[in-house]
């Protein structure tokens, strides 16, 4: 588990310095610089992108993971590769096919109060296809377990380049369509640098041969295109039914929230770069064993850290929103139901990658897809009931649904579990700390009173894992650190 911890903490660090500066654009760049309706007009285009590109990448890019391993010669390997390129290619002509020929009626569907997404919605497709094709040549750098730079261009590259845009037409530089327009290109220029990265590392011989056991590769791709897609659509469904129901500026108010809460899921990203190979390897190999320990180590670490950010979150948002315009405070019941989930997401460990790399994918398939409809439904019911907070509770309803499912499903079918009498104590941490550090609060400026609070939070929650070995990795980093201090 100790190079799991060091590859992630990297990827962790890359991560978070991604989203200091996605902080910062969404907090406060976007508030103070775009009008409301065009930071909802942005926060749509991604959300929607991201509703479109799991089924342009048709999956493949599970598909890599799991069965590259597995190919011992360089020629297959190279066949496997020349699949997961053309496949997403001929998706994506498809949909754009399908797209020309019912422009109309989706510019027809955009007509009254949110009008103004008319011109930009062929972007949609840009970015999904750039997203899908990014994340391929991503999962072809990870099976080499080379994470660092596709994680730094995941999640610091773009957001850089959106801060630079949003200065650029602060300072009158450039027009907002072209800020919008520039924002796609943005995506596709990431995926030109990571493609070129990816083939630095293995460059494949193009034939037009088909990779050996072709028929349960198409058969995962197809399958997985819908559970892999699953949590995606789950996580910006809310956003797109949300431009439906309510004037388009409601997307960008609900967006600061799940971005506050977002944060939460960074060290699970981290993390997942390097086990979902690991744990593919693992299935490949039988190693139940090894499987079992990842399991648990992955499960408690991600808690801990993850808990100790939960805690810094819902401690200090009512200090954060006094520092962006009033416009864009929300109920903190948003953010405590978005958070909690991205708590559960996290407490899984490395669930996805067991499910998603071994033969039960088809039954979180099912699950998936089902839950995905009871979102859905309940966004129907909740949104114009309660408004964005109706999308909240709909999320939260459909996300616990789901990820109990698929903690049953690998108890099931595996008879593993990843909870110890630690991960208790850990959850039971978090609770309390949330709790009291909430309703503690300093008379000074709201940055000052997030800084001291958080500091305060951080030394004793640390100091308290330490103290009574919650996590042997854990421990081991702190001591390295205070070595090196």
């Amino acid at each position: 588990m100790g190079i799991i911890i060091n590859q992630s903490f990297k990827n962790m660090v890359t991560t978070y310095v991604g989203f200091g500066i996605g902080a910062v654009n969404t907090l406060f760049l976007f508030t103070y610089f775009l009008e409301k309706e065009y930071y909802g007009l942005v926060s749509f285009l991604l959300s929607a992108a991201n509703l479109i590109w799991p089924f342009i990448v048709f999956g493949v890019h599970s598909t890599l993971i799991k069965f590259f391993t597995s190919y011992k010669t360089r020629g297959d390997q190279d066949r496997l590769l020349n699949l997961v390129l053309i496949i997403p290619a001929i998706v994506g002509l498809v949909l754009g096919v399908f797209g020309l020929i019912f422009y109309e009626y989706l510019l027809n569907y955009f007509e009254g109060e949110n009008n103004l997404m008319q011109p930009y919605v062929w972007l949609i497709f840009i970015i999904s296809l750039a997203t899908a094709y990014f994340e391929v040549f991503f999962s072809w750098s990870k099976i080499y377990y080379k994470s660092a730079f596709g994680n730094l261009m995941k999640e610091v590259f773009h957001r850089i380049c959106i801060t630079i845009l949003l200065f650029a037409f602060y300072l009158k530089w450039i027009s907002v369509e072209t800020f919008i327009y520039s924002i796609s290109g943005v995506f596709v220029i990431r995926t030109i640098l990571m493609a070129m990265y990816a083939f630095s590392l293995h460059r494949p011989k193009f034939s037009f041969k088909f990779p050996k056991n072709l028929s349960p590769v198409l058969k995962y791709s197809s399958l997985i295109l819908l559970a892999a897609s699953v949590a995606t659509v789950l996580l910006d469904l809310d956003k797109v039914m949300i431009e439906h129901y309510l004037p388009i500026e409601n997307v960008a108010i609900y967006g600061i929230a799940v971005y506050i809460a977002t944060v939460i899921s960074v060290p699970q990203k981290a993390m997942h770069q390097i086990t979902n190979p690991l744990t593919a390897e693992m299935l490949n190999k039988k190693d139940k064993a090894g499987l079992k320990d990842l399991y648990e180590k992955s499960s408690l670490n991600l808690l801990i850290v993850s808990g100790l950010i939960f805690v810094w979150i819902i401690s200090n948002v009512n200090s954060l929103y006094e520092l962006i315009p009033d416009e864009y405070e929300i109920s903190i019941l948003i953010v405590l139901l978005i958070s909690l989930v991205k708590l559960y997401d996290n407490l899984l460990g490395n669930n996805n990658s067991i499910l998603f790399n071994s033969d039960y994918y088809r039954i979180v398939l099912g699950v998936g897809v089902i839950l995905v409809f009871v979102a859905f439904i309940l966004n129907i019911f909740f949104i114009p009931e309660f408004g964005i907070e109706g999308a909240a509770i709909a999320s939260f309803i459909a996300f616990a649904l789901y990820n109990s499912s698929k903690l049953f499903i690998v108890f099931n079918k595996f008879r593993i579990h990843p909870f110890t009498i630690k991960s208790f104590w850990a959850f039971l941490l978090t609770v309390i700390f949330s709790i009291g550090f909430y309703y503690l609060n300093f008379l000074v400026h709201p940055i000052l009173n997030i800084f001291i609070k958080g500091i305060l939070a951080g030394a004793l929650y640390l100091a308290i894992v330490y103290s009574f070995r919650f996590s042997e990795d854990i421990n081991t980093m702190i001591d390295r650190f205070l070595k090196r201090s």
